[in-house]
């Protein structure tokens, strides 16, 4: 792992980088040293990132200039901002335009089609100048699929990206100062994935009764008679469906049975219809395609999961035999899924053919996936990760410690630490994962593990009572991160150790603040000493980052 991210070190670029968000009163002209990813406005509480020569610039200027929804302009853009999205300025003013599909140094026209306030939106008409670290997209769909936006910027330039962004956040949001001798050792280069495609072991797709074409592809629209679509929603809408035969992000048997699905579902005869979230009418809501391992072959083994909004096999039995005799396949589900919402997990499962799981190994051991259980959908850089976090955990290796494992999911990072420690305590919101974490500590045999069902973000006084005083602590939440009342308990726990997990790097950054600095509104102290900030590239061509962060008790 190391050699990987020494290598890599080259590609850090300078952290005198400024973002471009000012969001208190308007958007200011703010100088960029590299290409960056901005999280979402809301998620950082407005802070501001410029620098004092950008705010005098900005001064000299005057008013900003507010363009009219329709009007061309040209625009270059200086860096990507949440969900991919270029963030570009008026030359002349400096006033902020969000468009997308746009790469940073990327010069074109861009139409306004939406003003919000102190900030408008583009979208791109034409290319004057490519962005210089463009590369051709090796997927067709990649000029409209939603899903992997960056797929046309190089893999070395998003890594420079995602470290960078993790290095302001850190900077801005968790009040790091990188005037520190200490902060450069604390913060780490972002560790490569080695595979950038075909890394995916989950990817669910949506059938629809509105095909969805960009514009440059409607005279294929025209050539269709029907619109019926099985992809991936086009980007900002629910209702459409881009229409997808192959994703590069799932495995090789995965396309092979998604392009077998596509070419026999819409034959007449089969009578069967895709849901309308309109109208609410119509059988088939989504294809989900899962792939694991034989524990004996090593080969890949697939699990098919038809979402419907009701249970009848007799339609579903043609596509079964069909898939069913594609050798990677081994399951084949059915989850029923009768309300208007747009989820894929059901009310009732019911295995059409085969087993109700596949498998999976990770760290030596082995997990048992079902439809709907949560698995680390990189398997491969998941290794990476988990290495990661257990040498932040620095067990001493004699069965002494105790690990909290909060946010546990299926157990996979608690139980991986089992057999060096006395005892793992979990504890997760989600009733099927609970489950499955009970499920894949017996098949280890692993017994000093000890999950609980609960929802962190609601805990009580008397949460820690169950449990004896830990010696590390285990945080993997999702997005949002942690709720304040977990972290006043973590601060009134006082763990030795703290390795906090995260796939939101600026929530992550708010409560590494939290945790360290406390929260003086509030007067909370904060107790821990951050040693190291590790960024991992779990999904490449996509703005998602996850970090392993260590936290000491000062």
């Amino acid at each position: 792992m190391s050699a990987a991210s020494n290598a890599l070190r080259h590609l850090t670029v300078a952290t005198t980088a400024r973002q471009p968000w000012l969001l208190k009163s308007r958007f200011t002209s703010c100088t960029f040293a590299c290409v960056s990813f901005t999280p979402n406005p809301q998620e950082i509480q407005q802070r501001i990132y410029c620098n004092d020569d950008d705010k005098k610039s900005e001064k000299n200027k005057g008013s900003s200039y507010f363009p009219k929804r329709g009007q061309e302009l040209e625009l270059v853009c200086e860096s990507l901002a949440f969900k991919g999205k270029g963030v570009c300025k008026v030359e002349e003013t400096g006033f902020v335009v969000m468009c997308d599909r746009v790469l940073p140094g990327e010069k074109f026209i861009g139409r306004v089609n939406r003003k919000k306030g102190n900030y408008a939106e583009a979208t791109k008409v034409k290319t004057i100048s490519p962005h210089w670290d463009s590369v051709d997209a090796p997927c067709e769909y990649a000029s409209y699929c939603g899903g992997c936006k960056t797929q046309n910027l190089s893999y070395e330039a998003q890594l420079r990206a995602k470290e960078q962004q993790v290095h302001d956040l850190v900077i801005h949001v968790g009040k790091f100062s990188n005037k520190d001798p200490e902060f450069f050792s604390i913060m780490k280069p972002i560790v490569p994935c080695d595979i950038q495609f075909h890394y995916r072991n989950k990817m669910e797709f949506s059938f629809g009764s509105k095909r969805w074409f960009p514009k440059e592809l409607l005279q294929e629209k025209r050539d269709h008679e029907e619109y019926y679509a099985l992809g991936l929603h086009a980007p900002g809408f629910f209702d459409k469906v881009l229409n997808v035969d192959k994703c590069l992000l799932q495995s090789g048997p995965a396309n092979v049975v998604l392009a077998a699905v596509q070419d026999y579902w819409r034959d007449p005869q089969l009578g069967l219809s895709p849901y309308d979230v309109h109208s609410h009418s119509g059988f088939l809501k989504h294809l989900m395609l899962r792939t694991g391992r034989d524990l004996k072959s090593g080969l890949p083994e697939l699990m098919v999961n038809f979402v419907t909004s009701s249970y009848q096999p007799e339609l579903l039995k043609p596509l079964v035999e069909k898939i069913s005799s594609i050798p990677e396949v081994v399951s084949i589900m059915n989850n029923v899924n009768t309300s208007v919402g747009n989820t894929s997990v059901g009310e009732e499962e019911h295995v059409l053919y085969g087993k109700s799981n596949i498998t999976e190994t990770l760290r030596g051991l082995t997990f048992q996936i079902s439809a709907n259980s949560f698995f680390q959908t990189n398997t491969r850089q998941a290794e990476v990760l988990y290495k990661l976090i257990e040498d932040c955990a620095g067990l001493r290796g004699d069965g002494s410690e105790i690990v909290l494992d909060l946010f546990c999911g299926t157990g996979t990072i608690g139980l991986t630490l089992a057999r060096t420690v006395r005892h793992v305590y979990g504890y997760e919101v989600v009733p099927q994962a609970i489950s499955d974490a009970h499920l894949n500590a017996k098949l280890n045999g692993i017994s000093n593990a000890t999950f609980v069902q609960g929802d962190l973000n609601k805990i009580g006084e008397n949460f820690g009572s169950t449990f004896p005083q830990p010696d590390i602590v285990i945080s993997d939440p999702n997005r949002p991160g942690m709720h304040l009342k977990l972290i006043k308990f973590l601060l009134k726990l006082k763990a030795p150790r703290i390795v906090y997990v995260s796939c939101n790097p600026a929530t992550c950054a708010r409560d590494l603040d939290y945790l360290c600095h406390g929260v003086a509104e509030q007067n909370i102290g904060g107790c821990y000493k951050l040693q190291s900030v590790q960024p991992v590239d779990m999904f490449p061509h996509t703005p998602h980052i996850e970090c392993v962060c260590l936290l000491e008790l000062s």
